[in-house]
């Protein structure tokens, strides 16, 4: 310590810069009392005054989806209407929570055996091992040879995450292409992974369908080993999905090319109301004895949104293959989120094993599945019937909770200003959002954005 420097400085020092230069003497010996008062009075930042490190950072914008409802809460109109979150909505507008849902929770919490303990870096096995069967079937080769790794998530993003860091990390491609459009959160959550993203045609705004010609040419078109990312069901925005005849054409053209199938299952159950009709294009892949990546979510189908459960499953080609697998999932997952919540998932794995509960779900999910189908049917009839100019008819041909209306940025701004009607700026609404109600208040929003802005 030079005293010149010390003495200059303590002339003009504050308070608190003297008791922390106190405090350094006495660390390193040069002082051997200290006042520790002085040292717990000083605050941390008492001696600081200019701007926040982080000043620099400027306001990111509102999540393109999530901020719908953001602006919808601000929206004091008592008529307003929230079509832009994907979430099932009863007829009354509410939330729903299945009853067989609330019997498992009843179950759990009645068995005072349950205790809070951490699980395994993978998940909870009973989970993990019913989830496998519930997207592949039961009879599935792959599950029987164990080909099958499957890893519990926090829902279907985690699952894509942890998914796409694994290719990332150990396979030999980096690109993986997408459709064009799909869910918003898709390319972040693949390009953050370390993956490059492409698109591949998918909707035709003119039929407002398939584009199957375009899909079919980009991805033969893609290099060899690419990975291609595919909506299992019910795709997100459009509502447009394959036929069984599309499916195989897609999974000749893929498998010729080596193309990696990574399935997202967000739907299954809740687009046609049939789990085995909705788990089709993903059991197609795996019959041909071939390698894919499934992710699966419960957040729709069992209504577990805030419980974030899903599952991983990587389907290999050889045993030994899937257990190496595995082992460095697990090297994903730990610096991640080291291990995955245990409520949700001990509910899906009650309500699974059980045939009374499970007979019970699918009936609750067909319940849910046939009230959006009929939004579907109500909104078409009421806007034929007040001779809405346009084809709406895909309306009723799209399935699933989302329907790609075609109306332009400015119809919405449109709906949403005149009408306080709430949508993504590309058009989607949320089929499940809809009550015979409200029926006739879209459809006169819609009329109105048709016929005044161009």
């Amino acid at each position: 310590m030079h005293p010149q420097l010390t003495s200059a400085s303590s002339s003009t020092s504050s308070p608190s810069d003297r008791r922390l230069s106190a405090l350094v003497r006495h660390l390193t010996g040069s002082s051997p009392e200290i006042d520790s008062q002085s040292i717990l009075s000083a605050s941390p930042t008492s001696g600081f005054h200019g701007d926040s490190v982080f000043s620099h950072i400027v306001r990111a914008p509102e999540d393109p989806i999530l901020g719908v409802t953001v602006a919808y809460n601000k929206d004091p109109s008592p008529v307003k209407l929230n079509l832009g979150v994907g979430a099932y909505r009863t007829e009354e507008g509410k939330p729903l929570v299945l009853n067989v849902v609330r019997k498992a929770e009843q179950m759990l919490v009645n068995d005072r055996s349950r205790v809070k303990e951490y699980l395994p870096i993978v998940g909870l096995a009973e989970f993990n091992k019913l989830s496998a069967k519930l997207i592949l079937g039961a009879e599935s080769p792959a599950i029987r040879e164990n080909r099958v790794t499957t890893v519990q998530c926090l829902s279907g993003t985690g699952s894509l995450r942890v998914g796409a860091e694994f290719l990332a990390k150990h396979y030999h491609q980096r690109t993986i292409y997408i459709p064009h459009p799909t869910w918003g959160n898709h390319p972040k959550v693949f390009t953050l992974a370390g993956l490059s993203v492409k698109t591949y045609r998918y909707y035709n705004p003119v039929t407002r369908g398939l584009n199957f010609q375009g899909l079919l040419e980009d991805l033969g078109s893609a290099p060899s080993g690419a990975i291609v990312l595919l909506h299992a069901c019910a795709h997100n925005p459009t509502g447009v999905d394959p036929t069984f005849q599309q499916w195989e054409q897609i999974r000749q053209l893929m498998r010729s090319k080596c193309l990696l199938p990574f399935f997202d299952s967000a739907y299954q159950g809740f687009a046609s109301g049939s789990l085995d009709a909705d788990a089709q294009s993903v059991r197609m892949f795996v019959a041909d004895g071939g390698e894919c990546l499934v992710a699966q979510s419960y957040a729709k189908n069992m209504g577990l949104y805030g419980e974030r459960v899903g599952a991983l499953s990587i389907v290999c080609r050889a045993a030994d293959v899937a257990s190496k697998v595995e082992s460095q999932l697990k090297l994903v997952i730990r610096p991640m989120y080291s291990n995955p919540p245990i409520h949700g998932a001990s509910i899906v794995a009650i309500i699974l094993k059980d045939r009374n509960m499970y007979n019970e779900w699918t009936i609750e999910l067909k319940e849910m599945a046939d009230r959006i189908i009929s939004m579907r049917q109500q909104l078409f009839d009421a806007l034929r019937a007040r001779g809405t100019p346009g084809d709406w008819s895909h309306i009723i041909k799209q399935i699933g909770m989302f329907t790609f209306t075609g109306l332009n940025k400015e119809q919405v701004a449109f709906m949403t200003k005149e009408y306080h009607i709430y949508m993504t700026s590309d058009g989607r609404i949320s089929m499940a959002g809809l009550s015979l109600k409200t029926v006739p208040q879209l459809a006169d929003a819609i009329h109105a954005a048709v016929t005044r802005v161009v």
